[in-house]
């Protein structure tokens, strides 16, 4: 918007407003003087310019953008605690119990045990918001002592952790919101209703799914996967929690509502490739599996084509690459369909040398 206003632009103007009698050469003492003023100036057009996009929910970001968008009533999700599963043995190998409350590490996240599912089987929260928790299978280091505690290890999640709402998700929201007019328990209101939950990264509603008064909701997590089934739960339990029409949860009475997780059809891709000089089938096939991963993800509820000419043009792209043959995309010359309640996934890739 200010893109004009440079400083030497600015200065020249001030310069042009001098007598011509008066030395104006760069060195001048009116120079000197002006040339400030003008770059302070300049400067503060950078940072109008830059207010001015922050207004605007497209190009707004962070609390800027949590603002831009607060009229609509979509809100940023915010991190939530990863909470696992940690079962503990004394020292004759029995299942034991710990003080409720009781701290663990794994690396560099700690745990409270805060529920008590069995003897010795404890439900843990992290106490660090987000996916940092949702560590695999391993050893729990007590951080108090618990006397008699001879081995603790972390065995399930139960509940994955979920990083703080991206701003490029929440404008995707917002988008939706205003594009998709929802009214009283329209089909938008169910994927609304399902992405309110954190952790849901898209959501796909089919009226009359099986028949009259009902809906299935399919949900994709934040990396356009299969969520794990808590969080199908939680947003089964937010819609319609009985799964009897009778409006306990935020769907009108009437409509039964079946929450899922969407279908993951698994796309293996093997190829022979001619190598540029100094490159390798290694970085090659990393390369390729990034480009499939993104083009896989852009493909999650809104197409249901794996196109075999689209792999072809991906493969063509990577820069190492310099000719390829024999593609094979599931183990054909194909495309493949995907149902609509279904996404594509990264599989197997292979890449060889020609």
């Amino acid at each position: 918007m200010y893109e004009s206003q440079t400083f030497e632009a600015i200065l020249q103007r001030m310069l042009d407003r001098v007598p011509a009698d008066i030395d104006k050469r760069e060195g001048s003492i009116i120079y000197d003087a002006m040339a400030p003023a003008a770059l302070e100036l300049a400067q503060m057009y950078v940072e109008m310019d830059i207010n001015a996009n922050l207004m605007f929910a497209d190009t707004a970001s962070g609390d800027y953008l949590d603002k831009a968008v607060s009229w609509s009533g979509v809100s940023r999700k915010p991190a939530t605690e990863a909470q696992i599963r940690g079962r503990f043995y004394d020292s004759a190998g029995s299942a034991m119990d710990v003080p409720a409350g009781s701290r663990f590490s794994v690396g560099e996240i700690n745990y409270r045990a805060i529920d008590r599912l069995a003897i010795g089987d404890y439900r843990l929260e992290a106490e660090t918001a987000g996916s940092a928790g949702n560590q695999t299978f391993g050893p729990l280091l007590p951080i108090d002592f618990i006397n008699n505690l001879a081995r603790a290890e972390l065995v399930e999640i139960l509940i994955p952790g979920v990083d703080r709402e991206t701003d490029a998700t929440l404008y995707g929201r917002y988008q939706e919101r205003i594009s998709k007019p929802i009214t009283s328990g329209n089909r938008y209101q169910y994927e609304e209703w399902a992405r309110e939950i954190a952790g849901v990264g898209r959501a796909k509603a089919f009226p009359l799914w099986n028949g009259p008064g009902t809906v299935k909701v399919s949900l994709l997590n934040n990396e356009m996967r299969a969520p794990s089934p808590a969080i199908v739960a939680a947003v089964q339990n937010y819609i319609d929690p009985t799964k009897d029409g009778m409006g306990n949860g935020a769907a009108p009475i009437g409509p039964v509502v079946t929450v899922v997780g969407a279908t993951e059809v698994l796309i293996h891709v093997s190829v022979k490739v001619t190598l540029a000089t100094g490159a390798t089938t290694v970085q090659v096939k990393t390369l390729l599996e990034e480009a499939l991963k993104t083009y896989l993800a852009s493909l999650a509820f809104t197409e249901t084509l794996v196109r075999y000419t689209r792999i072809q043009s991906l493969i063509l792209d990577i820069p190492p690459v310099v000719d390829y043959s024999d593609l094979k995309v599931n183990g054909g010359v194909i495309n493949i369909q995907i149902a609509e309640d279904a996404v594509p996934v990264l599989g197997n890739v292979t890449v060889t040398a020609a």
